[in-house]
């Protein structure tokens, strides 16, 4: 109870300084005033007041103002158009949920698996192969690596004949064919979600093969395979275990990029998500926007954190205790290796962010009250 309260504590902290900032360099009057021809100055004050965006009105006044609307109405104000910030934000969350929940399970899944592959072949050719693989991916910059994808696309279209892949949007299908519609989605989906996999992947593989490998060289690890363990079972009955830690907490982490977006991927594919809207936000001078966002990212974070240092570490060592073996027992009869010992408890935690995404999704159809 005292972790989350002084949780709450900062996020209100950090909001307000938000918004203090964010109105100190943000000038919604230039919005009015750049118009042609330019409005009446008596109409952009009224409309300014009608925003609570008015410069000349006390910072004190209007923050007290757009903080009892929050605490009241769940009110977090307007844009300079006069559109409701509840309104834009939560059609937006839910292209980011749609966006984002499939990338970061599969991300999740592949890099944590190829850190343990390579982590038990560290120097081999795949480790070294791999790890290559991983450093090229990790230094270049996503929007370049969108553009390539989408070039790439764009010529398979053309080789092909007809279009395979789309590039923008999440949708295009305007039926009521429910198969038609899902596959439309995955044509949308699929260029952005391997961006995403492979950038946020690269980090994961890295850091399991180091977490593992540290853990693999320990004291206790060495006193088992001593005891007469292989090397296969010390490494799933102790090092894979608190290797999983650290990782877990970074799973838990990403939770927040889930409902926050990725600013650069929606904006090379043209989805209106939260990441793009931030930045809309800053260009278009929309102070309640911004801070709504900065809130919003906030406290998607301290609930990961939340999870990190609780739920999250009990879970997986209840996993990996559990079912771990016959899970692993059970993908090897497909896959004819026992390398991927990380599968079976992401998998779980895959279908924790996965019902989080949903019922993320299912609120986000309707405005905020």
């Amino acid at each position: 109870a005292k972790r989350v309260a002084s949780y709450i504590v900062m996020i209100f902290v950090a909001t307000s300084l938000t918004y203090f900032l964010a109105s100190a360099f943000m000038s919604p009057r230039s919005n009015y005033e750049s118009r042609t021809p330019r409005p009446p100055q008596e109409s952009i004050e009224a409309s300014l007041d009608a925003t609570n965006l008015n410069d000349k009105t006390p910072i004190l006044q209007r923050y007290q103002r757009w903080l009892g609307g929050i605490v009241t109405r769940w009110d977090w104000g307007q844009t300079p158009t006069g559109v409701s910030v509840n309104e834009e934000m939560s059609s937006r969350i839910g292209a980011s949920v749609e966006l984002m929940s499939l990338a970061t399970i599969i991300s999740i899944v592949v890099g944590v698996s190829l850190g343990v592959y390579t982590a038990q072949r560290q120097y081999q050719w795949q480790d070294r192969f791999l790890g290559g693989m991983a450093s090229l991916f990790m230094v270049i910059p996503t929007v370049v690596l969108a553009i390539l994808i989408v070039f790439a696309a764009i010529e398979i279209n053309q080789a092909a004949g007809s279009r395979l892949f789309y590039v923008t949007g999440l949708s295009s299908y305007e039926g009521g064919n429910p198969l038609m519609t899902f596959l439309d989605f995955l044509q949308h989906i699929l260029l952005p979600t391997v961006v995403l996999t492979i950038i946020s992947s690269v980090g994961y593989h890295l850091g399991q093969r180091t977490y593992l490998l540290d853990e693999m060289h320990a004291d206790y690890v060495r006193t088992a395979r001593a005891k007469g363990l292989t090397k296969k079972q010390a490494i799933r009955k102790h090092a894979l275990r608190a290797s999983l830690i650290p990782t877990a907490v970074s799973v838990a982490f990403s939770i927040a990029g889930i409902f926050t977006g990725a600013v650069m991927t929606e904006k090379i594919f043209a989805i209106h998500g939260l990441g793009e809207y931030f930045i809309n936000c800053i260009n278009n001078n929309n102070i309640h926007g911004a801070v709504a966002v900065a809130a919003f990212s906030g406290a998607c974070t301290l609930v990961g954190a939340l999870l990190a240092v609780g739920a999250l570490w009990a879970g997986v060592n209840t996993i990996v205790e559990g079912w771990l073996a016959k899970s692993i027992k059970f993908t090897t009869a497909f896959i004819g290796t026992g390398d991927v010992l990380s599968l079976a408890p992401f998998l779980v935690l895959a279908a924790i962010l996965l019902a989080a995404a949903s019922s993320a999704f299912s609120l986000s159809k309707y405005t905020w009250v």
